[in-house]
């Protein structure tokens, strides 16, 4: 859902600030007030090609912000982390400026993003249904979407394209192991020195760290000694030694303990703090005898360690990278020495992951076709009350020449206006009002079930009313006030008979001073709705009966 649009410099509009609701959002307003700027400056969100030519007169820039909905799907937050980008758990902010220079800047959720990424996320976010835009509902990989979600066969597309992806992954191993037999000897041989060499190392995680810190230790053996010699003779050995001074200090207090029994409590503490020191002496003269020179032992570190470094060279920067290294050696080894009983394994899988997958997939191909005929039956029941009577919509069907992960099927959307002219592929013969009407049909069809308040996106009509009126325009409101009960739909109307069944209603008005033009969009109360219906049954002069019959429409 899309919740606020925040538009700056944008065409005519200087700086605009708009809160949708959910359900029915209407957009009405004189021909030529700005409606279309909302449409367009919300395609530009969803990746639509910018030019300079939209930003304001004097500006630098235009910059046009929406505050969505987070889309709950895992892949949809999923495409963003990879590209760097903090998914928000409630709202998602798009923001995409355009230049004075043409250049064009977007961002998702305050991170700098691409177009593309803009466009990705696009179809998670909403839909533009609009006479001058390149509609998702043309592409033949979406038509195929919407079949599938009216045919319910979502899961059996995922268990497709598991079975699909065993049968790569069988193919491409098998291809391996029958590729050039002498490359496989080469390879196994490589693999086997390498195996052996880390094997050999007998390494462990982390010991070069282990050797470093002992290499340190033995490097300075001599200020180890001489440190430690040092302390020892000033806490404990020598005659003015800090346990020596503690000593004498306790049993001075101790002797005027009889005067003031505080001080037999310091004496007590002193007597306490010179057992402490007596036993790190003690402990510190245990270690010095541990301390010596091991030049021996110094070149088996170096000689060591000059032997780990270069295993990390060739294997990986670490030893646990090294050790994985060789883990995969070992395994890719064994399989190249076992080639025969893996092939004739990877032939097996092969054939039965071929076989699960062409039942699954003409399996599929039934209840598509199925769906297809279905789907195709409503659409013109759908069209025929969208002033289409005489419309067809066809789900054509077609094999691929090559096995997809989504089976192998491809599906195109045919589309006669007219019957006496064959259908042709929707996108070639549709006009922007057809198409719309055909969007807003199908969009009917495939949301059944829709729930208020649960996740949805923001569906866009631009002029769907185009060519009709009457009871058209009113079957048209209907369809759109039944497709909002479960969506967010942004509508631009100029017909009241649509306007009526907003569940929000904005004006778009567009002022003129002496030397600069402004659209603004304001939410209309009850009363001035039945003032905006007036005006749109009557024209600029609003009289007493459009007022009434705005009343009537409005069911006041």
């Amino acid at each position: 859902m899309l919740h606020e649009l925040d538009i700056d410099s944008y065409a005519v509009v200087e700086r605009l600030r708009v809160r949708f609701r959910p359900g029915l959002n209407l957009l009405t307003g004189e021909t030529g007030s700005g409606k279309s700027i909302v449409v367009d400056s919300l395609a530009l969100l969803f990746g639509a090609r910018g030019s300079a030519e939209v930003v304001r007169a004097g500006a630098r820039r235009a910059r046009v912000t929406g505050i969505f909905d987070a889309p709950p799907d895992p892949a949809v937050r999923e495409r963003l982390a990879a590209s760097g980008i903090e998914a928000e758990d409630d709202e998602w902010i798009v923001e995409r400026q355009i230049l004075a220079t043409g250049k064009s800047r977007a961002y998702v959720n305050g991170s700098p993003a691409t177009v593309g990424l803009l466009r990705d996320l696009a179809p998670h976010l909403g839909d533009i249904h609009g006479q001058h835009e390149q509609q998702t509902l043309l592409s033949p990989a979406l038509q195929l979407d919407m079949l599938d979600a009216f045919a319910g066969t979502g899961a059996a597309v995922e268990a497709l394209r598991a079975v699909y992806q065993r049968w790569r992954e069988a193919g491409a191993a098998l291809e391996r192991l029958q590729g050039d037999e002498q490359e496989r000897l080469r390879r196994a041989d490589l693999l086997r020195y390498q195996a052996d060499e880390i094997r050999e190392a007998e390494l462990r995680p982390g010991e070069d760290d282990e050797l470093d810190r002992e290499r340190t230790r033995l490097a300075h053996m001599e200020r180890l000694q001489r440190g430690s010699a040092e302390a020892y003779d000033l806490l404990y050995d020598s005659n003015s030694s800090v346990s020596a001074q503690l000593k004498t200090a306790a049993a001075s207090l101790s002797s005027i303990g009889s005067y003031d029994e505080a001080f037999e409590g310091f004496a007590e503490r002193l007597q306490d703090a010179r057992n402490a020191v007596d036993d790190v002496a003690l402990e510190l003269r245990d270690h010095l005898g541990t301390l010596e020179a091991q030049p021996a032992r110094q070149d088996a570190i170096e000689e060591r360690l000059a032997q780990l470094e270069q295993l990390k060279r060739k294997y990986g920067s670490t030893l646990e990278e090294v050790l994985a290294f060789g883990a995969r050696a070992e395994e890719e080894l064994a399989a190249l020495e076992g080639s025969e009983i893996e092939v004739e394994r990877l032939q097996g899988e092969l054939a039965a992951a071929a076989k699960e997958y062409e039942a699954g997939a003409q399996a599929l191909s039934s209840e598509r076709r199925a769906a297809a005929a279905r789907l195709s039956a409503r659409a013109k029941e759908e069209l025929r009350d969208l002033a289409l009577a005489r419309a067809r919509l066809e789900i054509a069907l077609a094999g691929l020449d090559a096995w997809g992960p989504r089976g192998a099927d491809r599906a195109s959307f045919l589309f006669s206006a007219n019957s006496d002219q064959p259908p042709r592929p929707l996108g070639q013969v549709a006009s922007g009002g057809e198409l719309s009407r055909v969007a807003l049909a199908l969009k009917t069809c495939l949301e059944p079930e829709a729930r208020p308040g649960a996740y949805c996106r923001a569906l866009v009509f631009d002029e769907i009313d185009t060519g009709v009126g009457g009871s058209v325009a009113d079957a048209i409101g209907r369809r759109l006030k039944q497709l909002a009960q479960g969506n967010q739909l942004l509508c631009v109307t100029h017909l009241p008979q649509i306007a009526r069944f907003a569940d929000a209603h904005f004006h778009v008005a567009k002022t003129e001073t002496e030397d600069r033009t402004n659209a603004t969009v304001d939410e209309l109360s009850e009363a001035e709705r039945i003032d905006e219906l007036a005006r749109m049954l009557s024209g600029a002069e609003i009289t007493s009966a459009a007022l009434a019959n705005a009343r009537q429409l409005l069911n006041l």
